[in-house]
């Protein structure tokens, strides 16, 4: 994409911040539809953050044509994150997927759709998507609790640490305040359990190391429930899961080295349970004219001393 493109895009956003600002959605409409005629890519998303913007107007919007222009935009930047290669597609289908529901075929949109693409054939209306997690979890209850309150507002804040949820197009706040009230409901008060809950829940969030998981939230693929009551090992970024399986394997391999290698004897005595069914084995520890170090392991107890 030009440096023309991002210019284009910035501008709209500019405009867009201050409606958002004002609470006055007048013209939101036409910066939308500009918008849909520019061809947008992963890396335009990005270094622009449209998608803040677009979200921002679709918040304060009550303006149905706005809305659903705004989700039917966000839904099409969605794929462009399923789809590394989805910003190369030639701008006449691009502009297709990002077409939103029009009431009829013959409709001022939908022709003015059919000039910004500069095609004779007719587009196929993109259907619009509500946020699907508002859909399937009923809203979380409102509450005056003040550490409740400060809990939703810092998982909210954890679940934008990255920018899936711009294109994304998810509700973080709302989201935010059903997994808090997931563990809420669990234990039923905001004593340190509670607390350690929602902890562990934001620092694993906020992880730049491990953005699978909060992007599995935010797409819903990890309902707020489940995410209330994983475990630290089922939240781990998948490096972290493989560092500890093999430090699991090599545990597991030096326990068995232990007590399957070297030589069973009865000579020497555990100083823990005062048994003698042990193995031991001999190292050269110090230079060759010295004695090798004698390694004993009791098989009993466990027990491991050096013999010198």
């Amino acid at each position: 994409m030009g440096k023309k493109e991002e210019d284009e895009i910035i501008r709209i956003a500019k405009k867009m911040d201050k409606m958002a600002q004002k609470k006055n959605g007048a013209g939101a409409l036409d910066l939308l539809k500009e918008l849909r005629c520019v061809p947008m890519s992963l890396e335009l998303l990005q270094s622009t953050r449209i998608g803040m913007s677009v979200n921002a107007i679709r918040k304060q919007s009550t303006d149905d044509e706005v809305t659903a222009l705004a989700k039917s935009l966000i839904k099409s930047w969605k794929k462009l994150l399923d789809e590394p290669g989805g910003g190369d597609k030639p701008s006449d289908e691009k502009r297709k997927e990002q077409t939103p529901v029009s009431p009829s075929q013959g409709s001022p949109e939908a022709k003015e759709e059919s000039s910004c693409s500069n095609s004779s054939s007719k587009s196929e209306p993109a259907e619009v998507s509500t946020n699907t997690l508002i859909h399937t979890f009923p809203r979380a209850p409102n509450t005056s609790d003040s550490v409740r309150v400060k809990c939703r507002e810092l998982l909210s804040n954890a679940l934008q640490s990255g920018d899936d949820y711009i294109a994304i197009g998810a509700d973080c706040d709302e989201l935010g305040a059903q997994i808090e009230e997931c563990i809420f409901q669990e234990f039923k008060n905001t004593d340190m359990k509670y607390k350690n809950r929602v902890r562990s829940r934001i620092s694993n969030l906020k992880d730049m190391k491990n953005p699978n998981l909060r992007r599995t939230v935010l797409c819903g693929s990890v309902t707020p429930e489940r995410m209330a009551k994983m475990t630290a090992e089922e939240m781990a970024s998948d490096e972290l899961k493989e560092m500890r399986k093999n430090l699991t394997k090599e545990a597991v391999r030096d326990h068995q080295m232990a007590t399957t290698g070297g030589t069973q004897t009865d000579l020497f005595t555990c100083g823990k349970c005062k048994g003698k069914c042990c193995t031991y084995t001999q190292v050269q520890t110090r230079s060759a004219d010295e004695p090798m170090t004698t390694f004993v392991f009791c098989n009993e107890c466990g027990n491991r001393w050096k013999v010198c």
